[in-house]
């Protein structure tokens, strides 16, 4: 929500910059992705911080909840939401369609452990996936490119 409010700041850019954009970064996420090059990725993979433990648990609790709600303090494999997160910074120009792209975030990191746990086989589900994570995670960020693509495209 905080990207779609800041999207406004990009309303003096021309419509087809933006999404020339968008779609540059996409593409560097296919080649990150498919481990062409290496970019790090603003996050943070601890799990428990550090300042949880601290004499002022409250606010060390408090800035775990911020972090963790917001992306930066979990582990993510792909690049593709980070190539949203730009997109809705960039083109979302609508607060609706922040929340939309929230929901779809929140919607695929529930059904990550919903379709590992519906598999049946969760040892032989969690084997498999290394070799599939960068086929998804590719394909993944590869669609969003297109869908910028095509959005650029109708732009021009």
């Amino acid at each position: 929500m905080v990207l779609g409010a800041l999207s406004g700041l990009s309303a003096p850019l021309p419509v087809s910059w933006r999404y020339a954009a968008v779609v540059a970064v996409a593409l560097l996420g296919v080649l990150r992705d498919a481990k062409v090059v290496r970019i790090p990725l603003p996050q943070n993979a601890r799990q428990v911080p550090q300042d949880v433990l601290r004499p002022s648990p409250r606010r060390g609790a408090l800035r775990f909840g911020f972090e963790l709600g917001t992306g930066v303090r979990t582990y993510l494999s792909a690049t593709a939401p980070y190539v949203l997160a730009i997109a809705i910074l960039l083109a979302g120009q609508r607060l609706q369609l922040a929340a939309l792209a929230g929901v779809g975030f929140g919607a695929g990191r529930a059904a990550t452990p919903l379709i590992r746990r519906a598999s049946g086989a969760v040892e032989g589900w969690d084997a498999d996936l290394p070799a599939r994570l960068r086929t998804i995670t590719v394909t993944g960020c590869a669609a969003l490119a297109a869908a910028f693509g095509l959005l650029f495209l109708h732009q021009v």
